[in-house]
This record gives structure tokens, sequence and C-alpha cells, in this order.
């Protein structure tokens, strides 16, 4: 048995192994409710962490996408918000400190950004 919580409309919001403030009521652990919310939840979960990944590809690449736009005159760096520039300098330092430690790295663990 598990206790859960319920929305206005009968939906699951949440699921506990022991009691807690503003559960409505109990579930069974085999029920076919529980399953699809569990199922369901880890999807959401995965989904959100491929989002996360892609994100941190996505920030690479408005990376190369600003330093193009500097560099072909599209935009001035001065044009960018402060804290963007403090951001972009923030990552270019890292990123060259890394490449410059990249030599104690094997061949495979260079390929780190």
């Amino acid at each position: 048995m598990v206790y859960v919580q319920r929305d206005t409309e009968g939906r699951l919001l949440r699921v506990e192994h022991e009691p807690f403030d503003g559960m409505t009521e109990t579930l069974a652990v085999e029920s076919a409710e529980l399953h699809n919310w569990l199922t369901a939840r880890e999807e959401v979960r995965e989904r959100l962490a491929r989002l996360q990944e892609s994100d941190l590809e996505l920030v690479r690449v408005l990376e190369d996408v600003v330093g193009l736009l500097v560099e072909k005159g599209v935009i001035r760096y001065t044009d960018l918000p402060e804290a963007a520039r403090r951001k972009l300098d923030q990552r270019a330092v890292t990123r060259a400190e890394i490449e410059g430690l990249s030599g104690l790295l094997g061949d495979e663990d260079t390929r780190l950004i």
C-alpha cells in the first residue's frame, strides 16, 4: 500500500510509502494506476534529462554563434549585456585552461570540450 495525493480532477500528484500531510487516500502497490503513473513519471524524467543534455550542447553552439557574429562584425562584443560577456569570458578562460591541461590526459580524454 502507498499513500497518495490527488488533484481536484482525481489525478495522482504525489505518492509516498509513508503517510504525509495532504494525502487523500491509499492505493495498492499492484494497481495499474500506480504502475502507469510511475511509468509516465520515469518517461518525463528521461525526457527532461535529454532536454538538459541538449541544453548543454546548445550552449556551445550559441557561444560559437556569438563568436562568429563578433568576428564578422555583425555585432560588437560590447553590445552584449555585461552579464553575458562575463559568462562567455569565464567559459573561454575555463576552456583555455582545460586545453592547456589536455596534454596531461590520454587521447580519449582530450575530447572534453
